[in-house]
């Protein structure tokens, strides 16, 4: 590594490292302290960590400082999430295969790398798939049956997610074919000769909702072969996600859709009442509110049979996601209409998830391609940035921008499976540098009171003396 690449990477340390001793600093208690004066001693203190020889050394004795009764469950009060009564705002990523590469020893250590990377940046939470139906290295080969080496594949996942403070949204099938989703489930229907015309039948069909309830229980019920801990009570999972970006376009009233989401929410529910439940949705408004139908990226969009405040107002369901991508929405060519409308697509769901839904956004997954014509990492950059500005204007007036996760984190090695998304932090640099600062941001906001203040502290922090955005350094 040579000495500017060192020097970022120490950069995104330091930021990191800051926000985590600012925690162990920080309470309403230090009011008595000027803002300047409590982050000299915190950056003083961080840089102390940088003497260590390694980022390994520096990320295993802060591990070592954090106690096992600290990793509680992530729970919601109003519109922002909480853990042990503090705010939990999420700075996150995606990545997608961890399971079926932890299957094979192989390919196990770059789970471990992905882990290791988004932790050195102070990511803490990843959203990544809990199925692979009838694909190579499936995990449920047929409705019911699965690959045991598999399972422990995902067991692997969840440890190793435990080991470096990421908690873990786990999505149970898919929209698309990769990795099976909805159309497995329905050849497993005409398999067993059920008569099925549509993949949406998927929604509506008695047998094949049965097959996936029957996954649901499988993997909630799931004990973990590392850990010994049931899946259901694990604290390192954040929230089970129904379905990756579902869209039933044979009936573009969104009933069918509907139906299916108050149901599977409230079976979600019934088997794990203590994990968040959210939907996986992209966030497109539909037939019950002409009025917000104005921000969706095209016309398509409302005819795909989801609708997003109404989705999102079924008894289960603890917060609302949305995805991002201005590329594949609006043009595929560079512009700066795309960060218009990242910025005016994100206001709008915050405003709807205050309004009508009482709950916190997840901007669930965002980015852009560098095989986009007129692509530049420079834009990426500056798309990271419109989108982590969103989230702290809503962040510093207790608002229900919950958190985005980036999609998606790539560790060194893996370029050959990359659709043009893939961040590897160690060969960007400026890009691993504004989301570790964001995460420090995030930290001061989480550490800076308990929730019995619900916000209403009003005593001096070192937040109001903190640069808010990465333009203002």
């Amino acid at each position: 590594m040579d000495t500017h690449k060192r020097n970022l990477m120490s950069q995104s340390i330091l930021m990191v490292t800051i926000f985590m001793i600012f925690i162990n600093h920080s309470s309403c208690t230090f009011h008595g302290s000027s803002g300047v004066e409590k982050l000299d001693t915190v950056v003083e203190e961080a840089e102390d960590h940088l003497a260590y020889p390694s980022t390994s050394d520096w990320i295993e004795e802060l591990n070592d400082g954090m106690e096992d009764d600290e990793w509680q469950l992530v729970q919601k009060k109003g519109n922002q999430f909480v853990v042990n009564d503090q705010p939990f705002y999420v700075n996150g990523f995606n990545t997608y295969w961890l399971m079926v590469f932890a299957a094979d020893k192989s390919t196990r250590g770059k789970v471990t790398d992905t882990f290791k990377q988004a932790f050195s940046v102070g990511l803490t939470v990843c959203r990544t798939w809990a199925f692979n139906d009838g694909q190579w290295r499936a995990l449920q080969k047929s409705p019911s049956v699965y690959d045991e080496e598999v399972f422990k594949g995902l067991d692997f996942v969840i440890s190793e997610a435990r080991k470096y403070k990421i908690r873990l949204i786990l999505s149970l099938t898919n929209n698309w074919d990769a990795y099976g989703g909805k159309s497995q489930y329905v050849k497993w229907g005409k398999a067993a000769g059920l008569n099925l015309t549509s993949d949406d039948d998927f929604f509506s069909h008695p047998t094949l909702k049965s097959y996936y309830k029957a996954h649901v229980k499988t993997v909630l019920n799931r004990v973990n072969t590392l850990t010994n801990i049931t899946y259901k009570d694990d604290p390192t999972v954040f929230a089970w996600e129904l379905m990756n970006e579902p869209r039933c376009t044979s009936d573009p009233s969104g009933d069918k859709l509907q139906d299916w989401i108050q149901e599977m929410a409230v079976y979600v529910k019934s088997l794990d009442p203590k994990h968040l439940v959210e939907i996986g949705l992209e966030g497109f408004y539909g037939p019950s509110a002409p009025g917000r139908v104005q921000f969706n990226p095209n016309t398509y969009a409302q005819q795909v049979g989801t609708d997003f405040i109404r989705n999102h107002q079924v008894l289960g369901v603890d917060f609302a996601s949305v995805h991002i991508y201005a590329d594949s929405w609006i043009s595929q060519s560079i512009s700066d209409l795309h960060l218009q409308f990242t910025k005016s697509w994100m206001e709008a769901h915050i405003e709807d998830a205050e309004k009508y839904l009482g709950m916190p956004v997840v901007f669930s997954e965002f980015g852009v391609s560098s095989k986009d014509p007129g692509y530049n990492s420079s834009f990426r950059d500056t798309l990271l940035s419109t989108v982590y500005k969103t989230i702290l204007n809503s962040t510093k007036k207790g608002g229900s921008g919950g958190g985005s996760l980036l999609w998606q984190l790539f560790p060194e090695g893996t370029d050959y499976m990359d659709d043009g998304y893939a961040i590897i932090l160690s060969k960007s640099p400026s890009t691993s540098n504004i989301i570790a600062l964001h995460s420090t941001r995030l930290a001061l906001f989480n550490s800076r009171c308990s929730w019995k203040s619900h916000w209403g502290c009003r005593k001096k922090n070192p937040l109001e003396t903190f640069p808010l955005y990465y333009d203002d350094l």
